[in-house]
């Protein structure tokens, strides 16, 4: 089969290459799925370069954790999916429900484990999930990160209801997937960027206001402008570090800040104490467990909730669709299809 690994000691682009390895076989409890499509997250930009948890990968590794695909067979005892079943991989193979096994051991594929982006892949029965009918194999691709990672911080930590106000940084998959699930629950969205183009796009979505960074750099001081100094009682912190002081100062009273990603750098206030004088929060959300997975799946089936893929790639073009995500040109999604 053919398949894209990143070479041991991985810190570019350069060391991505297609390779043949054999098919593999499923053993007991295990499911072969051909898979159909992958999809891209900034995590694997950091996998790439060495930069992600853990330092460079310390074997040949196949990238990318979210697919979706077709079982062809099952191993011994699997009775939880048959041969034809269209499915999406989970994030982390040994995360379930509840707290985590064991600490440190959240099993994710992509880094430290082999990923999706190979025609076939054995994974274990309860590292998959099905995927709603509505959904195509290349929007299904993009789930097991981003949109599980916004559901958790809305829907299971968050606790969103109608009514509430939710600030989103950003246009890429996981502001993207937030704002779509919380005007599903009712709520008010405000969203940024520095493209007023990807503004009035997220506006057809469904935004409420939308501000450009680029513009209003101090975007905190916009959004109490447009909450009239009430403030947003959540914020999708995709930034990190580098636009935390800010999310802070965006915040209502009682509000949470979810704390996802570092797409703004490492550098930057991190102090805290503005969350006290607020009675706020900052919560860490490190995507979330399969029943987060499945419990969204059911919701996005019920409203036909369909993913916002901005790209999709070949396979043989994989190495174009990584350098596309570096342009920060998307929107949404950005779709390997195998």
């Amino acid at each position: 089969m053919k398949a894209y690994e990143l070479e041991t000691g991985s810190t570019s682009l350069a060391s991505l290459k297609m390779v043949e390895r054999d098919q593999p076989k499923p053993g007991p409890g295990q499911v072969l799925v051909r898979i159909r499509a992958a999809s891209l997250n900034y995590r694997d930009q950091a996998v790439v370069t060495g930069k992600y948890f853990g330092g460079v990968v310390q074997r040949n590794t196949i990238p990318l954790s979210d697919g979706a695909g077709e079982v062809v067979e099952v191993g011994a005892g699997v009775d939880r999916f048959k041969a034809g079943d269209r499915v999406a991989a989970t994030f982390f193979q040994v995360w379930v429900d509840g707290r985590p096994p064991r600490p440190g051991g959240y099993g994710a594929l992509g880094s430290p484990l082999d990923g999706v982006l190979a025609e076939y892949m054995v994974l274990d029965q309860e590292g998959l999930v099905r995927l709603p009918d509505h959904l195509s194999y290349e929007e299904g691709s993009t789930l097991s990160c981003a949109a599980v990672t916004a559901w958790n911080a809305l829907m299971h930590s968050g606790r969103i209801k109608a009514g509430d106000t939710v600030l989103a940084l950003g246009t890429g998959g996981v502001s993207i997937f937030a704002l779509q699930f919380a005007k599903m629950n009712g709520a008010r969205v405000i969203i940024t960027s520095g493209s007023d183009e990807k503004l009035a796009r997220a506006k057809a979505l469904g935004a409420d206001d939308g501000i450009n960074y680029s513009k209003h750099p101090e975007w905190d001081k916009e959004v109490m402008r447009v909450t009239e100094g009430r403030g947003v009682d959540h914020v999708i912190e995709v930034g990190g570090v580098g636009t935390l002081a800010r999310s802070f100062a965006s915040l209502g009273f009682g509000g949470q800040v979810s704390l996802i990603g570092v797409l703004a750098g490492r550098e930057g206030d991190s102090s805290p104490h503005a969350l006290m004088l607020k009675s706020g929060k900052l919560q860490g959300i490190f995507v979330g467990n399969r029943v987060m997975f499945e419990a969204m799946n059911r919701a996005m089936s019920i409203n036909k909730m369909k993913p916002v893929v901005d790209k999709v790639f070949p396979f043989d073009e994989a190495l174009a669709a990584y350098n596309y995500q570096l342009q920060k040109k998307h929107f949404g999604k950005i779709v390997i299809s195998i």
